[in-house]
């Protein structure tokens, strides 16, 4: 057995994940969709992760996006991505000031504690790379200079399906950062009734729940979440499965099980646990996993999805209770 962390007092846990449902209502204020959609935003956030969100165009990515960064409290810009963008554009650049002769760095849109890459897949590999040292380092560097980020930082990008015209796919390195892929498809029709229901007056308006201070707190409890050797466990052979399947050409790597012991520990705190299970993992599996998988040529032309490798992981792999 590992040794227990210290552990959250009763009152800690109570606060954050009340906390955390406020910010889900006030998101679900404005979006119209499952629940499970803000609350796996709100799990990168408290993970330090960044959140990669997928569909066609129309189906309110944007929207969940900055409905998300109003109720945070924190900083936000938007940063839109086209063919023409140039790493510069995002980072910032030094410009030569005329009066004294010195040159003073013009900070880009990614100085902010939350960044949004909307239709990141529509800007060449270059470009994309930018926001790579940004992700993983929290800091950027211009022109020899490195310069750190706010905290907390938090990218969510958008990007449309590849096989929409005009995109270039992601790659699998940038891919690999994002802690979670989050697919978002087109509403029910009850959904889509609730949708025009909302939005026939004024648009409903996200309140602030958190402020940085708040979410540094947060993401500092997360790291006091336990984890029992059991639920390592189970981490390391849902992966182990992944590396061994006969249509994959990748399977997860250790960045992966890391990925998704952390996002595990911060679901725990959000329902007010000093513990993970394995029903964290199970919940965040797929949403981890699924889109650092490559399959082989084979299963690509076949239509085999990543996703569904995930659950059958999950259906193979079952946890060992202790």
């Amino acid at each position: 057995m590992s040794q227990p962390a210290a552990a959250l007092p009763d009152r800690s846990l109570e606060d954050a994940a009340n906390l955390s449902a406020r910010v889900i209502d006030q998101i679900q204020s404005v979006y119209v969709g499952p629940r499970a959609v803000p609350e796996l935003l709100l799990v990168s956030l408290l993970a330090r992760g960044h959140v990669l969100l997928e569909g066609v165009p129309g189906v309110a990515k944007t929207t969940l996006v900055k409905a998300f960064a109003a109720t945070l409290g924190c900083s936000f810009r938007r940063i839109q991505f086209t063919p023409d963008l140039l790493p510069a554009d995002i980072t910032g650049t030094f410009v030569l000031s005329p009066r004294d002769g010195t040159f003073s760095l013009r900070e880009g849109p990614i100085f902010a504690n939350v960044v949004l890459g909307d239709e990141i897949n529509r800007a060449p590999a270059k470009t994309q790379s930018a926001l790579l040292e940004a992700m993983q380092e929290k800091q950027v560097t211009i022109e020899g200079e490195t310069r750190g980020l706010p905290s907390p930082f938090l990218v969510l990008a958008t990007q449309n399906p590849v096989e929409q015209a005009g995109t270039y796919p992601l790659p699998e390195a940038q891919i690999d950062r994002f802690l979670v892929r989050l697919m978002i498809g087109y509403p029910s029709a009850d959904e889509e009734r609730g949708i025009l229901r909302r939005f026939l007056g004024r648009s409903p308006t996200p309140q602030p729940v958190l402020q940085p201070e708040t979410i540094r707190t947060l993401q500092e409890q997360v790291l006091a979440i336990h984890a029992e050797d059991e639920v390592l466990d189970y981490v390391v052979r849902l992966v182990g499965y992944t590396r061994e399947h006969g249509r994959l050409f990748l399977g997860a790597s250790p960045r992966a099980s890391l990925a998704l012991m952390h996002a595990a520990r911060a679901r725990a705190l959000m329902h007010a646990r000093p513990y993970a299970l394995p029903d964290d993992v199970q919940a965040l599996a797929v949403p981890v996993l699924a889109h650092r998988l490559v399959l082989t040529a084979e299963a690509e032309m076949e239509g085999t999805r990543t996703e569904s490798i995930i659950q059958q992981a999950l259906e193979r792999v079952p946890p060992r209770r202790g």
